[in-house]
């Protein structure tokens, strides 16, 4: 049973566009019941105008949140202390009060990481990997990559050039970028991860053609929802072993709850709530 609000309640809330179909609130209110703190964790909408004043306005009043798509950039220049991965990056997606100044983190680098070797992907260490999409979510994961020592990356967004300012940004001599998906003809990779948001409704077209690949060793949708991205049903379907965004969200919002409440964060209450979330979700509606 939910505790209920009092005058002392700190507010969080994820910021972004859209938000609907988010999960963040459950298994956020399932951390806090679970280690028993004074919180709410709300998902509001925002546009690009409004992003400022909620974002600050929560976290002066004692609170945070996390920012999604399409805001992670923008947040970065809204925060007053940036953490290493957000100059990297140069995206937040998790903010905070602490000491008077508002600190933005980017949880999407841990996260990435432990949501590919639950997949069975292993470490990226020496592994050559399709990187699709050119926005906050590819930077934390082009960090993550160069970090663990991945091979080569092939980096492929519909724009050019934010394509090639994430490789310059946060890449090196390993990055590559690939003008067109056409450039893509029988090469072999290992991992596929798609942060673009194709995927988010079931009508998306599928942000690549798998079949022109080669080999696919395994792939990670950051995309999550009511249904099945797209890209993850096409994958399966290729016994290709894969995944869409669900254990990233776990993971990225430990991450974040830890720096919010500075206490471990209780997975197994977020992902037992979130397994409870997405049953209800798939159960037939009653007559």
């Amino acid at each position: 049973m939910r505790r209920p609000c009092t005058a002392e309640t700190r507010l969080y809330a994820l910021l972004g566009d859209p938000v609907s179909h988010s999960l963040s609130p459950v298994i956020q209110n399932a951390a806090i019941d679970a280690a028993a703190v004074d919180g709410i964790y709300l998902a509001l909408r925002c546009g690009q105008g409004e992003l400022a004043g909620l974002l600050r306005g929560i976290a002066l009043a004692g609170g945070g949140g996390n920012v999604t798509l399409p805001h992670k950039e923008a947040a970065a220049a809204l925060v007053d202390e940036r953490s290493a991965a957000v100059r990297r990056t140069g995206a937040c997606n998790t903010f905070w009060l602490e000491d008077s100044v508002i600190h933005g983190d980017n949880t999407d680098v841990a996260g990435f990481l432990r949501a590919l070797a639950a997949i069975g992907g292993g470490s990226p260490s020496g592994a050559r990997v399709l990187l699709l999409g050119a926005g906050g979510a590819a930077r934390a994961v082009l960090a993550a990559l160069m970090d663990e020592g991945a091979d080569q990356v092939l980096v492929l967004n519909r724009t050019l050039s934010r394509a090639q300012a994430v490789a310059t940004r946060v890449g090196d001599q390993r990055v590559r970028v690939v003008p067109s998906p056409d450039q893509l003809a029988d090469e072999s990779v290992d991992i596929v991860v798609n942060t673009t948001s194709l995927g988010l409704s079931p009508d998306d077209p599928l942000p690549l053609d798998l079949g022109l690949l080669s080999h696919i060793g395994a792939l990670l949708d950051l995309a999550y929802g009511l249904h099945e991205p797209p890209l993850v049903t096409a994958a399966r379907q290729r016994g290709i072993p894969c995944a869409d965004g669900m254990e990233m969200l776990v993971a990225q919002g430990a991450a974040s709850f830890e720096k919010w409440w500075r206490r471990e964060a209780p997975l197994d209450a977020m992902r037992a709530a979130l397994r409870q979330a997405l049953a209800r979700r798939s159960a037939p509606a009653a007559d």
